[in-house]
């Protein structure tokens, strides 16, 4: 498996944050979803795609530890790192980290991979198997 870590660049925007201007918990989320959509597409593998082919990846389990508070306006990177392939799944470790590399969320993610029109568990395309493996 390669070891392949991918950054993307995020900017807390005011629709992040709650009442005392920190970024609202659930926002970590779409924060790792994104880096996960934009390592996909670093890859080569765009999901609409796949989707014509019925192919989609689907969150199964997420695990968050949130150890500090992004503020408005601060510039993070969201790391993505695949740690485990299955046969119908990745695991994911990721990060939300402030510019001096304070971890602001620990997150670890398990995504399924589905046959988007009989909602089951279906085999990782071999394409994306070897993308992933490659890193490239």
């Amino acid at each position: 498996m390669s070891h392949y870590e991918f950054e993307w660049p995020i900017r807390v925007y005011y629709e992040d944050t709650d009442a005392g201007g920190i970024v609202y918990y659930a926002n970590y989320l779409k924060f790792i979803e994104r880096a996960r959509t934009e390592w996909l597409r670093s890859l080569g593998i765009e999901q609409d795609t796949w989707l014509a082919h019925n192919i989609a990846f689907v969150v199964r389990k997420v695990e968050l530890d949130l150890r500090q508070a992004a503020k408005f306006n601060a510039e993070l990177r969201v790391t993505v790192k695949v740690t485990k392939i299955k046969k119908a799944s990745l695991v994911f470790e990721q990060q939300v980290l402030a510019k001096d590399g304070s971890v602001h969320c620990q997150a670890t993610v398990l995504a399924a991979c589905i046959d988007n029109q009989a909602m089951k568990a279906v085999a990782i395309p071999e394409p994306i198997i070897s993308r992933i493996q490659s890193g490239v």
